[in-house]
């Protein structure tokens, strides 16, 4: 049976390179990058060049990449290591943060733990697309604000955020300005040096990269509190021994990515807009998010009276793998939160389902799929008592 992967933002396959860079770090070069020994200052050569390599993708200095676990770690320290400076309770040092609502849940769920903790959270909407508004945003900002947090681009719909001018009202009232760039990086040119970005998440699996690695790039300028305590590695900002290999495999994926981003763009920006064009063909069939400020590789449709995870079912049998525009639990169907903020109803967020392409992704793999998806949404909506209702 053939097998067509379309779910490229959940993550990607290791490149060749990549993993060829690693397997000198598993086997011959695996002292701690800590230690002062010949094993210990290879490992180290290996860890520093990485951080060259990682900063050299957004135009800035290596000492402003810290290496972490991933996105999600990346998200919390910056979130977290800003926030626990100021007390929660003392307004006059600041204790406001402004998110939107369509965020990654390591972002939305870091901001519900420190509204816990005492801290002001504002929650921004979004549009019909995705996108928030900037007057509503700076009209949000307070003598308390200090800092926002507003994705570069979401990982469900692919809508990109006018992050440039976010990060020119965040300055423009003294206010820090973060952005979770997992799903942006590799696909869009991010230029640091050019940007009013202070801090910004990476997370290494997204970009063919290992997984359980990430980064987090920071202004020189920033202080913020630890979230790990212990030897004091990565400049006493994340403690803990260095994943030497994994660190070198974001790396090489970075400085792969930062070669190849033109090539990607161009091959992921042409199957995108194919596979919309079959898509549209479906009857009943809506394009969620914004129609061209969105990710080279995302499209997320909802098919009306088809239940997207029964899609998937249908799909995964048949060995095409997608995600679904839900979360599923063991009792019942939770509709994502993303689509519900666009104003979505329970019954259309349900409804809908991500296919993203990546570089392995081919023209022929389209025409392979659609057959089979209409196949299966025709079979699927025969049985709705939704769509026997029309």
């Amino acid at each position: 049976m053939k097998e067509v992967y379309l779910d490229y933002a959940a993550s990607t396959p290791v490149d060749p390179e990549v993993i060829k860079t690693m397997n000198p770090y598993f086997l011959e070069i695996y002292g701690n990058p800590s230690s002062t020994h010949q094993k210990g200052l290879e490992a180290s050569k290996g860890v520093e060049n990485a951080r060259e390599q990682v900063a050299s993708c957004f135009n800035v200095s290596p000492e402003t990449i810290l290496f972490t676990s991933g996105g999600t770690e990346a998200d919390n320290l910056a979130l977290k290591g800003i926030a626990f400076q100021y007390s929660p309770h003392d307004l006059d040092d600041g204790s406001h943060i402004i998110t939107s609502t369509i965020e990654h849940p390591a972002v939305l769920n870091t901001c519900k733990q420190l509204e816990a903790y005492g801290y002001n959270v504002t929650y921004l909407p979004v549009d019909k697309t995705g996108i928030i508004d900037l007057d509503q945003l700076e009209e949000t900002i307070s003598k308390d604000t200090l800092l926002i947090s507003i994705m570069y681009a979401n990982n469900e719909i692919g809508t990109i955020e006018p992050v440039k001018e976010i990060g020119k009202i965040a300055h423009k009232h003294d206010v820090l300005f973060h952005t979770d760039a997992v799903q942006a990086v590799g696909k869009i040119p991010i230029d640091l040096s050019s940007l009013p970005i202070d801090l910004l998440s990476v997370s290494s699996h997204k970009i063919y990269g290992p997984k359980g690695v990430g980064a987090l790039y920071h202004n020189l300028g920033i202080s913020f509190d630890p979230l790990l305590q212990g030897g004091g590695h990565e400049q006493g900002k994340r403690s803990g021994t260095l994943n030497t290999p994994g660190i070198v495999g974001l790396g090489k994926a970075c400085e792969l990515s930062q070669k190849r981003l033109q090539k990607d763009i161009s091959h992921l920006k042409k199957l995108r807009d194919y596979l919309i064009d079959q898509l549209r063909e479906i009857e009943a069939s809506t394009l969620n998010g914004h129609p061209t400020k969105r990710l080279v590789n995302n499209v997320h449709y909802r098919f009306k009276a088809v239940e997207g995870n029964a899609l998937h079912s249908r799909l995964n049998e048949q060995g095409v793998y997608i995600a679904t525009g839900s979360a599923c639990s063991s009792k019942k169907i939770l509709p994502s939160h993303v689509l519900i903020a666009l104003g979505l109803t329970v019954e259309e967020a349900i409804s809908s389902a991500r296919f993203t392409v990546g570089r392995l992704t081919t023209t022929e793999d389209i025409d392979y799929i659609v057959p089979i998806l209409k196949e299966s949404i025709n079979n699927l909506r025969l049985i709705s008592p939704l769509w026997n209702q029309q």
